[in-house]
């Protein structure tokens, strides 16, 4: 079970990233959700990565697609 301030953390996290890629926040959650970046990265480490910067963040996703080959 997810707690209420990592499931805030995950969907401003997907709004970032949606904000900095410049496409929507459901295609986001479906890359995300496809590549295992929600179940195996961001919600296991939700308790270092929250003390990141938004940036940080947002470009660690973008690697971590690039390297599943997962296209947002």
């Amino acid at each position: 079970m997810m707690s209420q301030d990592c499931f805030s953390f995950i969907i401003y996290i997907i709004h970032a990233c949606a904000n900095q890629w410049k496409t929507s926040p459901s295609k986001v959650y479906q890359a995300l959700k496809q590549s295992g970046c929600l179940d195996n990265y961001l919600i296991p480490y939700y308790d270092i990565l929250h003390t990141q910067s938004t940036d940080y963040i947002v470009a660690d996703v973008a690697t971590y697609l690039k390297e599943r080959e997962v296209a947002v």
